[in-house]
């Protein structure tokens, strides 16, 4: 195997990353094995120690090592995992609904707990917004209720759920437009649900943090299981 080699001009951290990925592919550190160390590897690759501490941090990101305090660093995979995007693209809906029910449920609770003023007053922009578009297409009425459902998870103030959610809707976004129109969820009634959600609302507006993690998880189930049926 020939050995790592010294790199060009361009962006080092890249490259160091991709080099060292390419050895651990090629079997050179097998999993469960040690990399050499920074100043090994700094030196082969004609780089900086600092060069090297950030391509072991994107691989680390990636899934590939794992550094052991006082031990090194460990191979943990020959390949990078996949990103939660992508898996999310490529999970079954009814899972995808699954995990959204548990989040936004405790997100609802947590909102009803500790919204301000500014939260309610998104909310009620959102439901009304939600209301309107009633009158809309599917791909409109879809985005609105996403954001509805946003504007509850954000007044949980914990960016954390925040984040979460937000790597939820792009496919939400997607493929919501197609169960709305699989299920026929807005035939004879255009603004699907507006009572549940305006009931939410109120929830969370009151304080009422068991009501309004009932309310938002009796309409993520009914959904759900409208889907399994379907």
């Amino acid at each position: 195997m020939p050995p790592l080699g010294p790199l060009r001009p361009s962006p080092l951290v890249d490259q160091a990353t991709r080099r060292i990925q390419e050895q651990i592919t090629a079997g050179q550190w097998p999993v469960g094995g040690k990399l050499p160390g920074e100043v090994a590897l700094a030196r082969e690759l004609g780089v900086g120690r600092s060069t090297v501490r950030e391509a072991l941090r994107a691989l680390a990101g990636a899934g590939m090592v794992q550094s052991r305090q006082g031990a090194g660093v460990f191979v943990t995979a020959d390949r990078p995992g996949e990103d939660w995007s992508a898996r999310l693209r490529r999970a079954e809906l009814a899972h995808v609904y699954e995990v959204r029910s548990i989040v936004e449920v405790q997100a609802a609770r947590l909102a009803a707990a500790r919204r301000d003023e500014a939260d309610l007053a998104a909310l009620d922009r959102a439901l009304t917004a939600r209301r309107e578009a009633g009158a809309a297409e599917d791909a409109v009425f879809v985005e609105a209720d996403i954001a509805l459902h946003a504007a509850v998870v954000d007044a949980a103030h914990n960016p954390v759920l925040s984040d979460l959610f937000a790597e939820f809707v792009p496919v939400l976004r997607e493929r919501l437009v197609e169960l709305v129109g699989l299920l026929g969820l807005r035939r004879g009634d255009p603004g699907h649900g507006y009572e549940a959600h305006a009931d939410l609302v109120e929830a969370v507006r009151r304080g009422d943090v068991e009501g309004a993690g009932e309310i938002l998880g009796a309409e993520l189930t009914g959904t759900l299981a409208r889907l399994l049926t379907a």
